[in-house]
């Protein structure tokens, strides 16, 4: 990280916690010129009512076309942030394109049927809890991020989608190869072209063997004549696998550990003072399972918070920094309270996006966490975390937000 006054602030590719950056990033202002991978030059906006402006102006686009430095050919094969910047897909598309695309797959995460998913959750969960208990080491330790974490989302957007069990380790795997901001060209290429290939054979296997799944949907939608190429199915499956468990996978991991370093909170959910609907809520502002979130680009010459920012610079959602804006939340925004929610005019979080490209799997992934925490600490309400903060190492990116293990003792 570059600290010098004034210099960009280079974004750290290891995954580092954001906080203490983002807190000096924001008391400079709500956007900060930032330093990506290869040297590219990029814009983070911080501050919460600017973020929240940016992203549903209309002069913003999400499309790659839009992307200045990759226009001009100056971003390499092996980028690091290549899946974010593909034409393919949902994700990166505007317009009719974008509401088009967006209506196929929303269908699978309207409210009914997201309510309709709880008794599977919830048996999911117990089912991983029992796993817990059963691996635990003779001194009651598991690893809760392992266990639970990653595995409830992943099983569910598995099974939504369609995905045999058998490739949902691997898809993980590659998932967070492709989200990885430290990873070196070679590797990033493979973990691309392998994630392409496993996905277009659970593709080849659906449209033999259609079943009850989105993927079996939407390859319906696209043989009736519903203009859902394959390449926009590939993109947009890349964009459903990845974020439909890696950010829950983050907000389950963070909402334990911000709970049992703070027993007071965790009381007062326990006593039924609180929801666990607001500590999900709370924990999407405090500790957001996304820091930086690539890239939407200005499509004329703008200003941002008294910023210029030209057009076809790549912009940044600086969702970790915008949850703990003084401006929006006040003076104690940098503390865990999971009353804050539930108080009257309490601003709400940008977390999950806002505008046209607001998470359609925010539903989901509410009930996921609320689920899995309301189950985890019914059965150990004395669960605790077994190591320190600085051994829990990080998420090995600046998008994603979290640790990368989280051993817990069960108690209770």
């Amino acid at each position: 990280m570059d600290a010098t006054p004034g210099a960009p602030h280079r974004l750290d590719v290891s995954g580092g916690c954001p906080h203490a950056a983002n807190a000096r990033l924001l008391a400079e202002g709500p956007v900060a010129s930032v330093v990506l991978p290869g040297e590219v030059p990029a814009v983070a906006v911080l501050g919460h009512q600017e973020l929240k402006a940016f992203l549903s102006h209309p002069d913003v686009a999400k499309h790659p076309a839009h992307f200045g430095a990759l226009r001009r050919g100056e971003i390499p094969d092996g980028w690091p942030l290549a899946l974010f910047c593909s034409p393919e897909g949902m994700g990166n598309r505007d317009g009719d394109d974008h509401r088009r695309l967006r209506r196929l797959v929303g269908e699978a995460f309207t409210p009914r049927r997201v309510a309709d998913l709880r008794p599977r959750i919830e048996a999911l969960t117990d089912e991983l809890l029992d796993g817990l208990a059963a691996g635990a080491s003779q001194d009651g330790t598991a690893d809760l991020r392992e266990g639970l974490a990653l595995r409830l989302p992943l099983d569910v957007i598995g099974e939504l989608l369609g995905v045999p069990r058998a490739h949902r380790d691997r898809l993980h795997e590659l998932s967070g190869r492709v989200v990885a901001t430290d990873i070196g060209p070679a590797e990033a290429v493979a973990a691309h072209h392998e994630l392409a290939a496993l996905l277009g054979s659970v593709v080849a296997a659906r449209a033999e063997q259609p079943g009850d799944d989105l993927i079996s949907a939407l390859l319906a939608a696209r043989d009736e004549g519903d203009r859902l190429t394959q390449e926009e199915l590939m993109g947009t499956l890349v964009i459903l696998i990845v974020a439909g468990h890696e950010t829950t996978m983050h907000l389950i991991t963070n909402a334990v550990r911000a709970l049992c370093a703070h027993p007071d909170q965790l009381a007062l959910v326990q006593a039924g003072k609180v929801s666990w609907d607001d500590v999900v809520e709370e924990t999407l502002r405090w500790d957001a399972p996304v820091s930086y979130f690539p890239f939407r680009y200005p499509v004329r010459d703008m200003e941002i918070g008294g910023t210029p920012v030209p057009e076809g610079t790549a912009v940044l959602a600086a969702y970790s920094a915008a949850g703990r804006d003084p401006r929006a939340f006040g003076p104690d925004a940098d503390r865990f309270d999971i009353t804050r929610p539930g108080r009257p005019g309490a601003v709400r979080h940008l977390s999950l996006g806002h505008g046209a490209h607001y998470c359609p799997g925010a539903p989901l992934a509410r009930l996921e966490a609320t689920v899995a925490l309301e189950r985890l600490f019914a059965r150990w309400p004395g669960l605790r975390v077994a190591a320190a903060e600085e051994e829990l190492g990080r998420h090995p990116t600046f998008v994603g937000n979290s640790v990368a293990r989280l051993p817990v003792r069960l108690d209770g």
